[in-house]
């Protein structure tokens, strides 16, 4: 060959190279590449995004059913109770010494107690009310004759066998505690001695056992210390005073309270 055509085959040749380079150059062999001009490049489009609605996503959990709505029953009155809530009832402790007398009985021979006159020279018009007989004796016997309750206390009015001893002495009586009458007398007698002591050492002398003396079931006045002092005895009763305070207030009240509207009233 000739130098003309070997300078001819050799540009020949290089053209080919510099052609084949830039197919290289561009990308991998068989894909083609389309060039866009910038105006017409679209944006990428975002991934869809999840559906929202209005309704709340609710997680799924045990099926409740709803309780039926309940109207308001109609309210009906109450049955009539068989018995009072101020019906005695005897403590467990309690026993039963010989026969028992009717409540009408019981009740006959209370009132009769509160006729008699206790201090007859020097407190005549000294009266212990019948009421107050019978609401004390209630409270404390539900006027039972024959019980003998856990302290020692006996019969209606539950005499204590000092208070029976210290009554036949004062006095100079021999009264026998488990005769029915005679027991509603030393009651009503002790409630007399009572009033005596504290109307003349608090009262001036004055022996009503009213109620309208008295402020409250709670008051210092001579009605409510002579029931404590029935309950608790003279000497605390007068050590209360002293404190400017009423013993066994709770006592008092449900006495006071009987005196009012006692069960008893039904016999």
């Amino acid at each position: 060959m000739n130098a003309v055509l070997r300078t001819r085959v050799f540009a020949a040749a290089v053209v080919l190279v510099v052609a084949g380079g830039c197919g290289l150059a561009g990308t991998s062999e068989g894909e083609k590449v389309a060039v866009a001009p910038p105006s017409a490049v679209a944006e990428e489009s975002p991934s869809p995004s999840p559906e929202i609605t209005d309704e709340p996503v609710i997680e799924e959990s045990p099926s409740v059913k709803p309780s039926p709505s309940k109207k308001k029953a109609s309210k009906k009155p109450s049955p009539t109770p068989t018995e009072d809530p101020n019906n005695f009832q005897a403590p467990d402790c309690a026993e039963f010494e010989g026969k028992e007398v009717s409540k009408a009985k019981a009740k006959a021979a209370l009132n009769a107690a509160a006729t008699k006159a206790y201090w007859p020279t020097s407190a005549p018009k000294l009266k212990v009310p019948a009421d107050l007989i019978r609401a004390v004796s209630w409270h404390e016997s539900g006027w039972t004759s024959n019980i003998v309750n856990c302290d020692g206390g006996f019969g209606l009015m539950q005499v204590m066998p000092d208070t029976e001893a210290f009554i036949n002495q004062r006095f100079e009586q021999s009264y026998d505690s488990h005769a029915y009458k005679q027991n509603a007398v030393i009651g009503a007698n002790y409630l007399a001695w009572l009033t005596k002591a504290f109307g003349d050492q608090y009262f001036k002398g004055s022996y009503s056992l009213s109620t309208s003396k008295c402020k409250s079931d709670s008051s210092l006045c001579l009605l409510n210390m002579v029931i404590a002092g029935y309950n608790m005895g003279r000497g605390s009763v007068d050590e209360g005073y002293a404190n400017g305070e009423l013993v066994n207030p709770e006592y008092v009240g449900v006495v006071r309270n009987l005196m009012r509207d006692c069960y008893c009233d039904r016999y």
